[in-house]
């Protein structure tokens, strides 16, 4: 790899620069991207394994997730999902309990055998040591439906709140009554980043993020409407299996968007495996990272130059910068 600094906050693998040059579309990732969700999505993983600890399992131990555990889950390729994310530190909270281990300490040896099959590896892994987790399993009853799951239930009614929740769902909330953490989103994308998009891809601007169409239209609010919508994916909405880092979305929306060479902006480890697997199916792909959104940007940024991002940026204000460097 190439990976040059060009600017302040702007790095770019140099070996790439002909394929950036061709790119004719760009398609963003929602959360993190779009969005600093660290006061809404993050913040409704740890309220909810809270809640469910002390409700499901008799653990009172508030404030027991750290932001490092959700940030090296994600790291890992297998937890774009965040109940995903908050089912395995349920998990494993309840198996370090039993077993009276060091609760950070274990959490961190489930991450160290966690994998891109999210879920399946923690569990894979929590079966090889002699503990019983199996009342906690059967009380969440994880994944199942969507919309008759338990845990799916609390981490929704907490994250959209009471309005939004039964606007989605067409039932009151069982658990909570209040306004939802979705307010705490941070719009990050302005229309003067969107304007000069367009001065280079016309039309062909995109969303393809694990939130729904509801979630996003109501954080976006306006902003939502300068996307192409008919291209856009929104996997909350769609079958588990297309979920990150399945490449089906991200192909079909670059195929709906007539593009012949794509930018897409994410900032997870499932978003530069789904894009790297489009490039491979014969969709060209070129991945931007966004770091500055992360607790630890400087860490963040590391990752993606592991992982070989063709475009590592500080904030999605760079793109257009960025595309006038090379």
């Amino acid at each position: 790899m190439t990976i040059q600094k060009l600017d302040d906050g702007i790095f770019v693998d140099t070996a790439k620069i002909e394929k950036i040059k061709t790119l004719d579309s760009v398609i963003f990732d929602c959360d993190g991207v779009l969005i600093d969700i660290s006061n809404s999505y993050d913040l409704a993983i740890k309220k909810t394994v809270d809640f469910v600890l002390k409700k499901m399992a008799n653990i009172d131990q508030p404030n027991i997730v750290s932001t490092q555990m959700i940030d090296d889950f994600k790291a890992t390729g297998g937890f774009n999902d965040e109940v995903d994310l908050t089912y395995s530190l349920i998990l494993s909270f309840v198996a370090a309990k039993k077993l009276d281990r060091n609760v950070s300490e274990f959490i961190f040896d489930v991450i160290k055998n966690a994998d891109q099959t999210g879920i399946l590896s923690v569990e894979k892994y929590l079966d090889t040591i002699d503990v019983d987790i199996s009342e906690i399993r059967k009380k969440l009853a994880y994944p199942g439906q969507h919309d008759t799951n338990p845990l799916y239930s609390v981490f929704d009614e907490m994250f959209y709140g009471a309005n939004l929740y039964y606007e989605l769902y067409k039932r009151k909330p069982q658990f909570f009554n209040n306004k939802g953490l979705i307010d705490n989103d941070i719009v990050l994308v302005k229309k003067e980043l969107i304007e000069k998009l367009r001065k280079k891809f016309g039309e062909k601007i995109s969303i393809v993020s694990g939130r729904g169409f509801v979630s996003t239209k109501y954080s976006l609010k306006t902003l939502f409407e300068e996307f192409d919508l008919k291209n856009s994916r929104f996997l909350e909405d769609e079958p588990r299996e297309f979920a990150k880092p399945n490449p089906q979305p991200l192909m079909s929306s670059i195929k709906g968007l007539e593009s012949s060479c794509c930018m897409f902006v994410g900032d997870s480890v499932e978003d530069i495996i789904m894009a790297r697997k489009a490039d491979e199916l014969g969709n060209k792909t070129i991945f931007c990272a966004i770091y500055g959104t992360s607790k630890d940007p400087e860490t963040k940024r590391n990752l993606f130059e592991q992982k070989n991002a063709d475009i590592i940026l500080e904030s999605i204000d760079l793109i257009p910068k960025t595309l006038n460097l090379v």
